[in-house]
This record gives C-alpha cells, sequence and structure tokens, in this order.
C-alpha cells in the first residue's frame, strides 16, 4: 500500500535572481513499510526532499500526498497538525528540549495532542525499554551520550504512532558502536511494527541496511532501486 506520492515535486531558491533547483521534477512513491536511504552529495537536495515531504518546507511545484492527504493545499495551520498527529522526525542534532527528563521529552507530542497522563507515560516507558534506556527515564539530555539522546529522539518520534518516520542524517554523530545499536533498533520496529523509515544519509553503513537506495544528485532522482 502506497503511504506517499510526490508528484512533479520542485523547490526553487532566489527564483527572481539567481536561481537554486534544489529539487527538481521530483516524482516518487513510498509504499508502507519501506526502510529507504536517500543518498547523495551535500548539496545534491536529500534534506529539502525531506523538509518538503514532512510538510516543513513549501514546494515551489508539484504535490506531496500522504494517505491521500494533500500537504501542498493545507494552511500552516493544517500542517502543523497533520505533522503532530501523523509523522514523526529525527534530525542529526537531536533536537531534544534540554530542560526535560528523557521520558518527558518522549511524552511531549503526545501532550501536546491532549493525551491521557497515563496513556502517554505508559507509551514513553514502554518505547524507552525498548531502546534500552528504561535506567534513564529521569535524566536530561545534558546526561545523556549523544547515542543515548539520539534514541531518545527515535522514541520521541514514535511515540505517537506516526505513519512514517523521517530521518536526516540520523547518524552522522554518533560513533560506531552507538550507530550500530541505533540501526538494529530501527530495523526491529521496521520488522515488527511495520514502521516506515527515510533517512537521508551519507552513512554507508545506514545504506547497507536500507531495502530501498535512491540515488539523489542535482535535485534529481539518478537512481533508485530496491536491493
Amino acid at each position: 500500500m502506497e503511504i506517499i506520492e510526490i508528484r512533479n515535486l520542485s523547490k526553487t531558491y532566489n527564483p527572481k535572481t539567481i536561481p537554486v533547483h534544489a529539487v527538481n521534477q521530483v516524482n516518487l512513491t513510498f509504499k508502507e513499510g519501506e526502510f529507504t536511504a536517500i543518498v547523495g552529495a551535500s548539496g545534491s537536495g536529500k534534506t529539502t526532499l525531506l523538509n518538503m515531504i514532512g510538510g516543513i518546507d513549501n514546494p515551489s511545484e508539484g504535490e506531496v500526498c500522504i494517505a491521500s492527504n494533500n500537504l501542498t493545499n493545507m494552511s500552516e495551520t493544517q500542517k502543523t497538525k497533520f505533522r503532530r498527529d501523523h509523522i514523526g522526525f529525527v534530525f542529526q542534532s537531536y533536537n531534544l528540549l534540554p530542560v526535560l527528563t528523557a521520558i518527558e521529552n518522549v511524552e511531549f507530542i503526545m501532550e501536546m495532542q491532549g493525551r491521557p497522563v497515563k496513556e502517554r507515560h505508559s507509551r514513553s516507558k514502554e518505547l524507552l525499554s525498548a531502546i534500552c534506556l528504561s535506567n534513564r527515564l529521569h535524566s536530561r539530555p545534558g546526561k545523556l551520550s549523544g547515542g543515548q539522546q539520539q534514541r531518545v529522539a527515535v522514541a520521541r518520534a514514535l511515540a505517537h504512532k506516526p505513519k512514517f518516520v523521517i530521518a536526516d542524517e540520523p547518524t552522522a554523530n554518533l560513533d560506531s558502536r552507538s550507530t550500530a545499536d541505533l540501526l538494529d533498533i530501527m530495523v526491529k520496529l521496521n520488522e515488527q511494527e511495520g514502521i516506515t523509515f527515510i533517512f537521508s544519509t551519507h552513512d554507508q553503513r545506514v545504506v547497507d541496511r536500507a531495502r530501498r537506495v535512491i540515488v539523489f544528485e542535482d535535485g534529481s532522482v539518478k537512481e533508485d532501486y530496491n536491493k
């Protein structure tokens, strides 16, 4: 079942001066349960593409449809609500709230959704246990290693049971052991819970685990293959 459909998607910066075509007429579909790596050199347009899929950035042309919902036609308020309820994000810089503990960071989106305290606490504990952080529930980010912080970020991305997870260079700041641990967790969640993952990455270790690879170059898809 197709969960994402991208039609003639383009993003041009500085259109009135010196145009930069970050993404140029891209057409892609993603099926539910995919584990996909988007690869390419810095400046190839990977992050811009992910930002448009996630509704963070608006396209200059084209459409992004997620589970039959057209993000392009939504207002900013509607997109914010849609992201909150349906999309999980994992960023290179973790983006955890430093004043909150690990479990509070994971609960945060569910709190914004207005879910009951008992439900969000139970879900957060379950996820942190699944990623081997049940002994760090009440630690703030400053007391966690980079690998631990990124695992909390993954738990937070999954807390509200999103349709899919977007991960932008999630292993860029991690050592080899932390990278392997994180990938093991995401592969397990993908295989056991059917969660769709789309990565932007330079990391060959991520590419090796992916089942589909999309090669991006100069804002366009140069290769797209299943392994």
